[in-house]
């Protein structure tokens, strides 16, 4: 295979047995009155937590579970729930974190792939589902209010154990948990620390959901590593955004590009400017809206890229120039090469997952000779600069959430009145991309309604992966073997929003 261009970033310096959770506790035990999170005006310092975590844990070992058990975990963001996701760490178990929008069909995949012992869950509808699934999970709401008894060992996972299973569909629209280590969740939030300055005086201020690499493994695993501090938030609401910035004295901001887009119609936008660092990915940032955001709110925001399986990857610089359009340069640790005949982006670090749960075949397809295929395409500058291009894979990223178009189609065609339905991504300033479906309808079908056909997928979907608008037509584009050409679908006529 013949390579474009071969570029790494530093080195990152790693003790060969050092761990996530041997890095926090080492950490958080100094200045243990330091207030370590902010939750809806509640604080919460160093020394609390890790009692809080400890007691956790024990109350998980006085259930039964054991080193290597899954635990599925969902909820919107506590510090319940951020208590319950380091206690299974610190307590070696495997967290299997659940976006709380899935369907039960979603839900129900997941359950069935992880075959999890325990599930900490909020939503209670979901309790009834997993036992009649499997009445063996033990099930209970994040705050976990079971018996603790005494304080088992912790902290004692080894760099190379099982610590998270990341679920990322494939391009057959079925789900792979990417299994990353406590080695590789150290290396890609202790990279991201190095490059971009991320010390214990920053106040990281932190509405991205917990069920996502972004927010999670980088947001919460790296304030805790830093020994930082983090105003947590439910959710993303511009007044609360505003307001934690001034009460707290926010140094950082983690958001996505519809996070952004929305701050900026904002009159208060510039108070983005009192903050140190304000970062974005998970999807496109317009070279538009970064200028906007520049001119307006005085903030020159930092673009950063990386996927499930690897981490963050590339990044712009914390002190050069963040050029809108790029994703900037790889992160120490991190080895980038480009496929000079598809221009696939291929990664090779310390912060890349080690397989597929459970699925040979797909993680060995995945890895070229120790390089990750990311299905993303890429160029490289002269100076170094990677600029992400397209996509091999038919991934939709909207809102910073990912939706395989295959997954999406064939719920439609579920819809007695859909022959065929292809979704794509359409460029959005405000979500990065939307999801639009073209149809074919039933012999006699004069139109859809939009919010009907929303309803019905929703049986099936999370409301993220429901299209958002259709385009009636009377076939798919197709290749001689049958493909629908999803390149090939666009929007000029019949398109119906309503």
């Amino acid at each position: 295979m013949e390579i474009e261009k071969i570029t790494a970033g530093q080195e990152l310096f790693l003790d060969g047995q050092e761990t996530l959770v041997g890095a926090w506790k080492k950490s958080l035990e100094q200045h243990p009155d330091k207030t370590l999170f902010s939750f809806n005006g509640e604080k919460m310092n160093r020394a609390t937590f890790l009692d809080q975590t400890s007691q956790t844990a024990s109350a998980l070992v006085n259930y039964g579970l054991t080193q290597g058990d899954r635990v599925i975990i969902s909820g919107e963001t506590s510090l319940d729930l951020v208590i319950a996701h380091v206690a299974c760490l610190r307590l070696g178990l495997i967290l299997v974190p659940v976006n709380s929008s899935y369907s039960e069909s979603e839900l129900s995949f997941l359950i069935k792939d992880a075959a999890p012992s325990a599930a900490l869950v909020d939503n209670q509808e979901w309790h009834e589902l997993i036992s009649s699934i499997d009445p063996d999970v033990f099930i209970s709401s994040t705050s976990l209010k079971i018996e603790s008894g005494p304080i088992p060992d912790l902290d004692f996972s080894k760099p190379e154990d099982p610590a998270l299973i990341a679920y990322t569909s494939g391009t057959t629209g079925k789900p792979k948990g990417a299994v990353h280590t406590q080695r590789t969740l150290l290396a890609g939030a202790l990279s991201v620390a190095n490059a971009w300055e991320w010390t214990e005086s920053d106040c990281l201020l932190l509405c991205l959901p917990l069920f996502h690499i972004h927010g999670m493994g980088i947001g919460l695993h790296g304030t805790l590593l830093v020994g930082g501090s983090a105003v947590l938030q439910e959710g993303f609401d511009q007044d609360s955004i505003f307001s934690a910035i001034t009460e707290n004295g926010c140094s950082m901001f983690f958001g996505v590009p519809t996070m952004y887009n929305r701050l900026l119609e904002d009159e208060r936008v510039t108070q983005l400017s009192s903050l140190r660092l304000c970062v974005s990915g998970s999807a496109p940032l317009s070279a538009d809206l970064h200028q906007q955001l520049k001119e307006r709110g005085g903030v020159d925001v930092l673009e950063r890229y990386g996927t499930t399986e690897t981490m963050l990857t590339i990044s712009n610089p914390f002190s050069g120039e963040r050029r809108a359009g790029s994703v900037g340069l790889p992160l120490p640790g991190v080895e980038i090469k480009i496929e000079q005949d598809s221009g696939e982006v291929l990664v090779r670090g310390e912060s890349v997952f080690r397989e597929y749960w459970s699925k040979h075949k797909e993680s060995d397809s995945s890895f070229d000779n120790g390089w990750f295929k990311t299905g993303d395409m890429a160029i490289i500058g002269d100076d170094g600069y990677i600029s992400i291009n397209g996509r091999i894979k038919e991934l939709i990223i909207t809102g910073g959430l990912n939706v395989y178009p295959q997954e999406v189609d064939e719920v439609l065609q579920l819809h007695p009145e859909i022959v065929e339905a292809a979704v794509s991504g359409v460029e959005s300033q405000e979500w990065g991309e939307e999801v639009v479906a073209w149809v074919v309808m039933e012999e006699g079908v004069k139109s859809l309604d939009l919010d009907e056909i929303r309803k019905f997928a929703s049986k099936y979907l999370a409301s993220y992966k429901l299209p958002k608008r259709l385009v009636f037509v009377k076939e798919l584009p197709r290749n001689a073997l049958g493909k629908v050409l999803r390149h090939e679908l666009k929007e000029e006529g019949g398109a119906n929003g309503k």
